[in-house]
């Protein structure tokens, strides 16, 4: 067995420390609502025993709260969960542990792995620390020259920027293309892990970074506030490409590659049945902005649509998608650009152009800003 002192070792928090195994033994319920990158969840209490411990402690204190603890992860319960470290631990014998604020759960984990001969760190301060870290991370990268990618729907701006050694892919990391359409079968982060995704792609880029034109929020998530205000102020680049052009992008991207990835992940029936609610669902959800009978119209042609498909037609999606653009999608983002030009006066407009003199322009201003 290790020396006591190594039983109950506690490490300063650093960012360093995302680079080790890390074990997460918070209850699941805070788990899901935000956790270190990369860390894995093995609960030393789950969601009820926390609960019951939390009612105690606010009632009786402490040293209740911790008796209580003791007797509901007692024997068989105990052992589960010593086993599930110990399997980690196998393969990862640098790991570190964290709890909430780094006391008494963290605390307790640890001396039951050092009764068995295993000697892991603690986070000082726990997930509040690390977290407070990267909040500070995030605010600092949030400052450094910022690129702007804008254009139509259907522009193909992710993969441009996905192109470029500087590109913060924001859509990626809120698993979500940031319209109505663009909900992603895998659920999407927490607003908390979204933050600490984007916070680790900036620090990989500390000098510069281009992104999408966005509206602050993507899907449920917002971007970080000070991360927001100077894309607020950066210069921009323009794509602007041909409808016909703009409609096989989408036809990949919301039809072609989101019809294989729910069949990938619920089989061929089930997964078509979903793909088919979520486009219909994203259609229905415009149903007030477009119109009783616009919506109607489009509803009918995306039903035909999607019969057609089945006997290998994408194309006849286009009934439904090119109108949808030219008299939904294109008329607000030319509205919004409009406000942008008002409000945001002091914003240069770099180019505007076609895909490829696009990401011509953005190589050269990545590379101009490489420091």
């Amino acid at each position: 067995m290790k020396s006591d002192q190594r039983s109950h070792e506690l490490i300063d928090p650093d960012l360093a420390l995302l680079d080790r195994p890390l074990i997460d033994v918070r209850a699941p319920i805070e788990f899901a609502s935000g956790a270190l990158p990369g860390a894995i969840n093995l609960p030393l209490m789950d969601d009820h025993e926390r609960r019951e411990v939390g009612i105690r402690y606010k009632h009786a204190g402490q040293a209740s709260a911790v008796e209580l603890g003791n007797d509901l992860v007692s024997g068989d319960r105990r052992e589960s969960r010593l086993m599930a470290w110990e399997q980690v631990i196998a393969t990862a014998p640098d790991s570190v542990i964290y709890c909430f604020r780094g006391g008494m759960r963290s605390k307790i984990s640890q001396q039951w792995l050092a009764e068995r001969g295993h000697s892991l760190p603690r986070i000082r301060g726990g997930w509040k620390a690390m977290r407070n870290r990267l909040i500070e991370t995030l605010e600092t990268h949030s400052h450094a020259p910022l690129l702007l990618i804008a254009g139509l729907t259907g522009c193909a701006k992710t993969a441009l920027i996905n192109s470029l050694d500087a590109g913060v892919d924001l859509e990626g990391h809120a698993r979500h293309k940031g319209s109505a359409f663009g909900q992603h079968p895998m659920a999407g982060p927490s607003q908390i892990d979204f933050e600490h995704g984007l916070t680790l792609d900036l620090r990989r880029l500390p000098l510069a970074r281009v992104v999408e034109d966005e509206s602050q929020r993507i899907g449920r998530l917002a971007i970080p506030a000070t991360f927001w205000q100077s894309m607020k102020a950066a210069p921009c680049i323009r794509v602007e490409m041909p409808l016909e052009w703009r409609l096989e992008q989408i036809r990949k991207d919301y039809i072609e590659d989101l019809s294989t990835i729910y069949h990938r992940d619920y089989g061929p029936q089930l997964g078509e049945v979903l793909f088919r609610k979520q486009l219909s669902g994203a259609l229905k959800r415009l149903g007030k902005r477009l119109g009783g009978e616009r919506l109607a119209r489009l509803f009918e042609a995306q039903q035909r649509a999607f019969s057609a498909q089945h006997h290998g037609n994408l194309q006849a999606h286009d009934a439904w998608l090119a109108p949808l653009l030219q008299e939904y999608y294109d008329p607000m983002y030319r509205h919004q650009l409009e406000r942008h030009q008002i409000e945001s006066q002091s914003r240069p407009t770099l180019h505007v152009g076609d895909w490829d003199s696009c990401l011509a322009v953005a190589r050269e201003w990545e590379h101009e800003h490489a420091g």
